[in-house]
This record gives structure tokens, C-alpha cells and sequence, in this order.
């Protein structure tokens, strides 16, 4: 929230790359000025550089404060929002907008209103294309500028994606009891050392990171950072069909956890009984573990508003993870290379003790043992079930994995 004084002292300083003025003209309760496809520019363009700040009722040209009249703010303010939220792709989230009462140049009292910009974890395109703030106005990207932006915000940059600050967070982002499991004392430092926090504009942040492995809710920062699980009787993608649907939440390997117990709820057992008693489940436990680590190990959460998709049918189990696969990676080498998309996340989960009960049925430990084995386990354990390899292949930028069920001992008799 900006004050009056913050306000004036912007106003006095002038437009910049971080100031924009805009005038507004409002008629019947409906926003005329400024146009709808002009204002997402800026607002992306803002939201693609460094944030910042525009102020309604001050004329762009002289910084004269022309004021907005108290009857329209309501309508700017719903006008500003909607287009954060719907001209914007993917929309705009961290933002401020409010009105404040400052005085002119003549001592009158006069409404302005501003909306604050954070710079934004994910490129935003508005109405008109890619835009970004240049001194004291917007250009359009460039393709070069295009795919260097793109970067800055994935897995290719120089500080990778898990280890970037999450705007609008801080220490208090991250819960005690979930940031002690990687940190042996409790202080900034520590937490700065295991990239759980980073400083950003002289202020900490957490990253990605910080807010995926150590706050209860991660999806109020990083939108749909959740898995969820579908289980549909038939064979078929059928709302008619479907039996059972969650969303798991919480910290990663929170949400592991539930996504396990969803899928071992639903593991059909067959089995038939001549000397001793035989049973084969649809899925082997050991592969599902290894295949949901990987997908939230391995999903690329630069991408806004995508969720790992667990889908479970009558034959088949059906993996969605968002992103296409790193580096030079291709779904037929899956099997013999290793490439970590994020590798903090990666650091943190192999530190993570699963639980004696799990941990059993899976044999292992920690939830990544961090050997290059996770596919190779995964096609073994369920080849050796169903008699079918399992499919990987690349979709609408994700990877998908589909693992097919055993059939009935009843049938291979």
C-alpha cells in the first residue's frame, strides 16, 4: 500500500521504467480511457521487466494531477483488475491496486488510483504481443529478447527456476516446522545457504523452492502446484465414469504421499489359490512411487497454471507432467540419461526420509535416491507385471506416462 506522500514523490520524479501515468476517462460507469488492449501492454510489460507502478489521473504528458472523480474509483479499480486477470496470458496475480487521496498543485484535495506491479516468475503476453519497460515507455520483444526473457524465467538461465524469489514472499512464507527438516539452525543465513530464501531489491524472498518444500500451501504462490487424481471405472475419460477425484497439496513430498495412497487405494488385487495362494496387483507400488517423484521432480513450474494429472482407468494409469523434457533429452533415451530440471528440489527430497511404511513397500529410504534409476525401475516393475512396457511421449508440452494394468490371474489361467 502506498501512502499520499509515496504517491507525490513518484509524481515528482516523473514517468520511468518503473512509473507510468495514465489518465482516465470513465462515462456511465464504463471505462473509456484507457483502452482495455493498451492498458494490458503496460501492465505485462511491467510485469515482464522489474514491476512497478501505474497512477491513474495524472496526464502522461505534463504529470499534472487531474484526479479521478470519487464516483468512477470503483469502476477503475474493477476495470484494472479484470484486466490483470483476463487480457493478460497467463494472468497477472501479484498486484496492488488502490485508490489515495493526495492534494494538487492548488492544495485541493484529490482520488488518484495505482496498481503495483511485481515482476512476475512467468512471461506474461498481452493483447497486442510480448511487451517490456524500456526508460519511460513499453517496446515489444524482440524473438532474441523473446527467447531470453523465456529463459530467464526456466531451467536454462544461469540461476535456475526452483532457486528464483517468489514475488510478494518472505521468511514468514516459509513454516518452522517444515524448513527445520534441511537446516540444523534456525536463522536467515542458514536458510539463504540452502537457497530457501534469496535477496531480492535489498529484501529476502523465498524461492520456488522454499515455498514448494516448506509452506503448507505452495499453489496461493505457484498456482496449481498440486497433483490431481482421477479414477474412473471405465476405460474412458467419462465424468459418468468417475468414481473417486482429489487434489493433493501442501509440500511435495506431502503431496507424494497422498497421490501413493490414492493410486494403492484403487490397485486392484487378483488373484487364485492352488498350492498356495498367488496375488497380482494392477500396479506395482514401487513403479507409481518412482513415477510420482519423478513427475514432481521433473515438472517445469515456470509453466502458470498447469498441475500434474494423475489418471487412473480400468487398464491403464495415466502420468501428466507439464513441461516438454530438458536439455537434450528424448523420450526414447529416458531409460539410459539423467537431466535434473530442478535440481534444489531434487537436493531437498533426497534428504527427505519417506517413513517406515512406504519406505517397506518401496525399498528405499528417502524419497530420491538420486542414482538415475527412477525410469529403469519404473519400466522393470511394471513390464514384469502386465507383460507391457510402459509409454512415455511428449503432448501440448507435457510428458506423459502411461503404465498399463496387470490383467486377472483368473484370465492367464
Amino acid at each position: 500500500m502506498l501512502t499520499a506522500a509515496q504517491i507525490l514523490e513518484r509524481i515528482d520524479t516523473g514517468g520511468n521504467s518503473g512509473i507510468e501515468f495514465q489518465e482516465a476517462r470513465i462515462n456511465n460507469g464504463r471505462v473509456a480511457i484507457p483502452h482495455r488492449d493498451i492498458l494490458s501492454d503496460e501492465l505485462a510489460a511491467f510485469a515482464n521487466q522489474s514491476g512497478g507502478t501505474v497512477i491513474f489521473g495524472v496526464s502522461d504528458n505534463s504529470q499534472q494531477i487531474v484526479g479521478i472523480e470519487p464516483s468512477n474509483i470503483s469502476a477503475l479499480v474493477s476495470y484494472i483488475s479484470e484486466i490483470c486477470h483476463d487480457s493478460v496470458a497467463p494472468p497477472i496475480v501479484d498486484f496492488y491496486v488502490d485508490n489515495v487521496l493526495v492534494k494538487d498543485a492548488s492544495g485541493d484535495e484529490i482520488h488518484l488510483v495505482y496498481v503495483q506491479i511485481e515482476r512476475s516468475l512467468w512471461l506474461h503476453k498481452s493483447r497486442n504481443g510480448y511487451f517490456y519497460r524500456h526508460g519511460n515507455s513499453k517496446r515489444e520483444m524482440s524473438t532474441e529478447h523473446l527467447l531470453r526473457v523465456g529463459q530467464s524465467r526456466s531451467q536454462a538461465c544461469i540461476v535456475p527456476f526452483d532457486e528464483q524469489a517468489v514475488p510478494n514472499t518472505g521468511r514468514n512464507t516459509l513454516q518452522k516446522d517444515l524448513y527445520m527438516r534441511f537446516v540444523s539452525v534456525d536463522n536467515p543465513s542458514s536458510l539463504r545457504q540452502r537457497r530457501l530464501l534469496v535477496s531480492y531489491r535489498d529484501s529476502l524472498h523465498a524461492t520456488v523452492a522454499g515455498v514448494l518444500m516448506c509452506n503448507p500451501n505452495p499453489d496461493q504462490h505457484l498456482y496449481n502446484s498440486c497433483i490431481q487424481a482421477v479414477f474412473y471405472k471405465g476405460k474412458n475419460k467419462d465424468a459418468n465414469y468417475q468414481i473417486d477425484a482429489k487434489d493433493y497439496r501442501g509440500p511435495l513430498d506431502k503431496q507424494i504421499v497422498g497421490a501413493y495412497h490414492f493410486v494403492s487405494q484403487y490397485n486392484r488385487l487378483s488373484a487364485r489359490k492352488e498350492i498356495g495362494r498367488e496375488e497380482r496387483p494392477h500396479y506395482s507400488m514401487k513403479a507409481v512411487f518412482e513415477a510420482l517423484v519423478n513427475a514432481v521432480v521433473h515438472r517445469d513450474y515456470s509453466i502458470h497454471g498447469s498441475k500434474i494429472r494423475l489418471c487412473m482407468f480400468a487398464d491403464r494409469l495415466e502420468l501428466h507432467s507439464p513441461g516438454a523434457l530438458a536439455n537434450t533429452l528424448t523420450v526414447e533415451s529416458l531409460i539410459d540419461n539423467q537431466f535434473t530440471r530442478n535440481e534444489l528440489l531434487s537436493r531437498l527430497l533426497s534428504e527427505l526420509s519417506i517413513g517406515d511404511e512406504i519406505g517397506q513397500a518401496v525399498n528405499r529410504r528417502y524419497f530420491l535416491e538420486r542414482r538415475g534409476e527412477g525410469v529403469g525401475i519404473i519400466f522393470r516393475e511394471s513390464e514384469s507385471l502386465s507383460g507391457r512396457k510402459p509409454v512415455y511421449n511428449l503432448s501440448g508440452g507435457e510428458l506423459n506416462l502411461t503404465i498399463h494394468a496387470a490383467g486377472s490371474l483368473q484370465q492367464s489361467d
